[in-house]
């Protein structure tokens, strides 16, 4: 595949990371429950060297519809010795999987670059603990990218833990994530602010300004790709294009975001969205209930054929002529709207220390993005933000690349004894 000239990395949405959902934004974070642990299993379907055990933990947490339900996620415990005074916590938020019971992490095997960090963690002594989210691998619609409920599945993830082995845990925590969990991760650096254990936040690649991608990079960003690639010698195969990969994928994080507002919203008709034979795919998310729909792969792969046969059908066809994504009803429907203002993350004041890693050849979240992103936090007075761009990186593997900084910025502010 070709590489992309820079000049055209000030690209698309697309990753995780950067959709919306519809939630009730309120400042306010209910106070876990004493009893929000509920039970614990073995999980088996991967291993590690650098863990001595890993668990799968059910915990109660408040869901969406304002009523409580349960979820789940990865416990690591490393091979060190137990500190003195208990284990300190680091969080791990992930991206982008789907919204399916079966696309959650505890049903699958650890990612490879999940596995960068989280073996870094481990052998510096830390406790990680990787949820799930909301409505992945339990009951309900995964409210994908519902900047509240990504934050509280976490946080109270989180609380279960130390409140089942409070004698084993110092108590002390950090957040950190990458693409979807970047938001998330700064999700919980607002919603745990009043928490004195949580001591700061790692945010890769977040999704932000997500109205403004939509409606005005993304377009202009795949046209600009695409006629780019048209004046390659030899001639770059449909199936290798970035531009029709790219727009694939956009479209599935639309699908998954659709089927998520219905978690809210459940008479939402998330085909709107959509446009003519597009539409047909969207529902691929979905599936037939919201918990057996195809993970992130098969719904981008779905749309890459059809995109491909489309162009095939008409040589005078380019990937923006394929009917995807409803321009009008972002523009215009009430629920849409609300929803990217409501999940955009960066909109109060951070107290806490926040990391943000983003590399400048993320052709998913642009990094100029999430420079604004950065820029506002300190414009609201956030007095601990820094910025780590890493030159020449990708969406995935910034935050890679960055794990020496990653781990200094937990030992800094994680210290353990």
């Amino acid at each position: 595949m070709k590489r992309i000239p820079k000049t055209l990395l000030l690209l698309l949405f697309l990753s995780m990371s950067g959709w919306f959902i519809a939630c009730s934004n309120d400042d306010t974070t209910p106070s876990p429950n004493p009893s929000a642990y509920v039970s614990e299993a073995n999980y088996t379907l991967d291993q590690l060297e650098e863990a001595s055990s890993i668990k799968i933990m059910t915990y109660q947490m408040p869901g969406i519809s304002g009523q409580e339900v349960q979820a789940t996620a990865l416990v690591f415990y490393p091979n060190s010795p137990k500190p003195a005074d208990g284990w300190r916590i680091v969080m791990w938020a992930h991206g982008t999987v789907g919204v399916s019971d079966d696309c959650a992490p505890s049903n699958k095997p650890i990612s490879a670059n999940f596995k960068v960090s989280l073996k870094r963690i481990l052998q510096e002594g830390y406790v990680v603990i990787a949820p799930d989210y909301e409505g992945l691998g339990t009951p309900g619609i995964h409210p994908y990218l519902n900047l509240k409920s990504e934050a509280l599945s976490c946080i109270y993830a989180v609380h279960a833990l130390k409140q089942k082995y409070s004698d084993d845990f110092q108590g002390d925590w950090i957040s950190s994530g990458q693409s979807q969990g970047g938001q998330a991760s700064l999700g919980v650096a607002e919603y745990a602010s009043d928490d004195a254990s949580y001591k700061g936040a790692i945010a890769g690649a977040p999704g932000s300004n997500l109205g403004k991608i939509i409606l005005e990079v993304a377009p202009n960003a795949l046209r600009a790709l695409e006629a780019q690639e048209n004046k390659a010698n030899p001639p770059i195969p449909l199936e290798e294009r970035n531009s029709v990969v790219t727009y694939a994928t956009l479209l599935a994080y639309g699908a998954l975001s659709g089927v998520g507002l219905k978690a809210e919203h459940p008479s939402f008709d998330y085909t709107i969205m959509f446009k003519g034979r597009s539409k047909a795919f969207a529902s691929l998310a979905e599936g037939s209930n919201g918990d057996d729909g195809l993970c992130l792969d098969g719904i981008r792969n779905a749309y890459k054929a059809d995109i491909i046969q489309f162009m095939r059908e008409d040589e005078s066809h380019k990937v923006m002529d394929y009917p995807g994504i409803n321009e009008e009803a972002f523009q215009s429907n009430s629920i849409i709207k609300t929803s990217i203002a409501a999940n955009q993350p960066g909109t109060k004041r951070l107290d806490k220390p926040i990391l943000v890693i983003q590399g400048t050849a993320d052709t998913n979240v642009p990094y100029t993005i999430t420079q604004e992103l950065v820029d506002h936090l300190k414009e609201l007075g956030s007095p601990q933000v820094e910025l780590l761009l890493v030159k020449g990186a990708s969406h995935t593997q910034a935050i890679v690349q960055s794990t020496d900084q990653l781990i200094a910025f937990v030992k800094k502010y994680l210290p353990s004894k």
